[in-house]
């Protein structure tokens, strides 16, 4: 990996997915039709000769973050652009010093994931400044992140359907269980508050509470954000011996890293007498849900790949131009442990799961995109 000018050696250890940065010349540069394409579309972005965009993910480098980085990449590619990615790992400091030192380069874009609301406004606002297109993925730029504040003019937050994602979640621990079982009782495992998509979650949470569908017995949780499976490994497993069978009845993990911290604790103490729903979806994910199938019952997500490629396509329509929104969610489906098998990954999960990652009509109604893609395939 060449070495980045400016970027401190930790962060680019942190940049675990990172490509080669600097002055380079666009994908399918040489190739007259798509110098003139982008030059058309994108005149701003190619004064220097290419049209660059930093992706800056703040979650842990796992297959969710790397199916993310692949559809930012792959989308962007296929448009002639460079895209580098920067993996921070849940540490907010470091992700903070990565946004300073990309907004310093001559990047033209960011999308970034996973910035938390106390520090994203801040560390945004520069390159906004500057004259970058910014967009995020659960990282809402709000003012002094206040979520009934202002907003970042011109930043779009992407967001998966979160509402969605919690509704479909909680609703499979009170379908699986008989009516007369109300209240049920779940052990919440969660972070926060200021995570915006786990903050919206749990106003769902709250809802089916106060219908009385179900009733909380714990919270369990990390302490460090960076290490959100063993934090909430290490405070379910020490709780979990005073719950008898019978005192709980499902775990809610609002966040697929911290179900699976939920289930090695329930694993380690030989326990499967609690279910678990969760929200979002992997490769590991679904190798835990096959061999747990007693336990964990249910997860509701969107297809992460598809994430950056709708978060790409948005990027790319700033740039040339084009009304974007503030906001833009992507819809949210159910997949139940028993629609899988030892055949599926997230490459085929569509297969068992109708309309998962459906790109058509994603952000790609663009004569300009069709074109651009189809200058670069040649």
């Amino acid at each position: 990996m060449k070495k980045i000018l400016g970027i401190t050696f930790l962060v680019i250890l942190a940049a675990a997915f990172t490509g080669c940065t600097g002055k380079k010349k666009a994908a399918g540069s040489g190739n007259p039709e798509v110098d003139k394409l982008l030059t058309q579309y994108f005149p701003n972005q190619m004064k220097d000769g290419a049209v660059k965009v930093a992706v800056v993910r703040n979650l842990n480098a796992g297959d969710h973050t790397q199916q993310f980085l692949d559809g930012c990449v792959s989308e962007g590619k296929a448009m002639g652009f460079i895209v580098d990615t920067f993996v921070t790992n849940g540490d907010n400091a470091k992700c903070q010093e990565t946004l300073a030192q990309v907004i310093q380069k001559d990047y033209d874009g960011i999308i970034l994931s996973h910035g938390e609301a106390g520090y994203t406004y801040d560390a945004l606002k520069p390159g906004v400044d500057k004259g970058m297109k910014v967009v995020t993925f659960d990282s809402v730029p709000y003012l002094n992140g206040d979520p009934n504040g202002t907003i970042l003019t011109g930043v779009t937050s992407t967001a998966q359907e979160d509402f969605k994602l919690a509704e479909l979640s909680l609703s499979s621990i009170v379908e699986n269980f008989p009516a007369g079982k109300q209240p049920i009782k779940v052990v919440r495992a969660w972070m926060g508050p200021g995570v915006p998509p786990l903050d919206r979650r749990q106003s769902i949470y709250d809802k089916f509470v106060k219908e009385g569908k179900i009733t909380e017995v714990q919270l369990v949780g990390p302490v460090d954000s960076s290490n959100p499976r063993g934090g909430t490994q290490d405070s379910f497993a020490a709780v979990l011996p005073k719950f008898k069978p019978g005192d709980v009845d499902a775990i809610w993990g609002s966040y697929d890293e911290l179900a699976k911290g939920c289930l090695q604790a329930l694993d380690d103490a030989g326990r499967k007498d609690i279910k678990l729903m969760s929200i979002d979806i992997s490769n590991d994910d679904i190798n835990l849900m096959l061999s747990h199938p007693d336990v964990w019952v249910s997860t509701a997500a969107v297809d992460p790949k598809l994430i950056g490629i709708a978060d790409m396509r948005l990027l790319a329509a700033k740039f040339a131009g084009e009304p974007t929104p503030d906001t833009y969610n992507l819809d949210a489906q159910a997949v139940k442990t028993s629609q899988l098998n030892s055949s599926i990954n997230m490459t085929n999960i569509a297969d068992v799961v109708p309309g998962w990652g459906q790109e058509k009509g994603v952000w790609d109604g663009f004569q300009w995109m069709t074109e651009l893609k189809a200058a670069v395939k040649k």
